[in-house]
């Protein structure tokens, strides 16, 4: 049967200082103080029974119980060392598996994909798109950007960008129906739904919204309807209607001239908003570090273009 061995900080502790013959620089390496030092080197030697330094005049001396361990210490932590780079090396690069909600997915992340991996050459990001609150480890995901209340046990999770709703169409759209001054001349216009799963009450729908607009006339119960975010935003993209768009996943389409305000609105923040969730471990990783680092930037590059229209 193997010995039990001694902590592994005592072992650390008696080979950093029997590379150094110094109790002082020992402690500078280790950023600790001298005497923990000295303490782990004690309880070394107490599980040892046997003294591994002895002091003389010009410091510190290995007895031939510190001699006879040495080199194999220096080994193993060498082997150490090179484990955990290897280990290091995984989490830098290779694949990093994020699960996103379609519509997040399709309308903000992929269009900016190519500005990550232009960066890091070295990362593969595979999306999974999926409504579904991820098992991280059972589904091998890394990070997930979550549409919701930000409500996600034992979990780390982070807020990243707030959402708000308002009414877009087509420039095509716009010049055969239009002009539309104001809510109330939605009455001949077709109207867009998102049905989209989010349960957020804050969230308005058509009805809602031409109530809170003070056109409760218009009736709001005909039109298309669509499951996916993304599905709505495309219709009106694709002159079929005005839609209520999430601005987060409209931004791009307004900005590029495919999507118009009819009006001036107001725009209506809701609730919920896009968190990035993961388990605590993973964001010890190199590779979701940089992935949520770039999500950062791009989400205030994005403010900074909004703020300058």
């Amino acid at each position: 049967m193997r010995r039990q061995l001694p902590p592994l900080n005592a072992l650390r502790a008696f080979e950093v200082a029997a590379r150094h013959m110094s109790i002082s620089q020992a402690a500078s390496e280790l950023r600790v103080t001298p005497a923990a030092v000295s303490h782990q080197i004690r309880l070394l030697e107490d599980h040892v029974g046997l003294p591994l330094f002895v002091r003389n005049g010009r410091g510190l001396a290995l007895t031939d119980a510190g001699t006879a361990g040495l080199r194999d210490l220096h080994e193993a932590f060498s082997r150490l060392c090179a484990a955990m780079d290897a280990i290091d090396s995984l989490g830098e690069a290779g694949v990093l598996s994020v699960s996103v909600a379609p519509s997040f997915a399709s309308k903000w992340l992929l269009p900016r994909l190519e500005l990550f991996q232009n960066a890091h050459p070295e990362i593969d990001v595979h999306v999974q798109a999926s409504m579904q609150i991820s098992d991280f480890a059972k589904d091998g995901i890394d990070l997930a950007i979550r549409y919701g209340a930000g409500r996600y046990s034992d979990l780390a999770v982070e807020r990243l960008m707030a959402e708000s709703v308002v009414p877009v169409c087509s420039p095509e759209y716009l010049m055969q129906h239009g002009p539309f001054y104001m809510p109330s001349d939605l009455t001949e216009a077709t109207l867009l739904h998102d049905d989209s799963p989010d349960n957020d009450p804050s969230c308005p729908n058509w009805e809602m919204w031409l109530s809170a607009a003070g056109s409760p006339h218009v009736d709001s119960t005909r039109g298309p309807r669509f499951n996916q975010s993304s599905l709505v935003i495309e219709a009106a993209a694709l002159g079929r209607g005005v839609a209520l768009a999430k601005t987060a996943l409209a931004a791009r389409d307004l900005r590029q001239g495919r999507l118009v305000q009819p009006f001036n609105s107001t725009t209506v923040k809701v609730d919920f908003a896009y968190y990035l969730v993961a388990p605590r471990a993973k964001l010890n990783l190199p590779k979701v570090s940089y992935f949520i680092d770039w999500l950062r930037s791009e989400v205030t590059r994005e403010e900074q273009q909004l703020a300058v229209a």
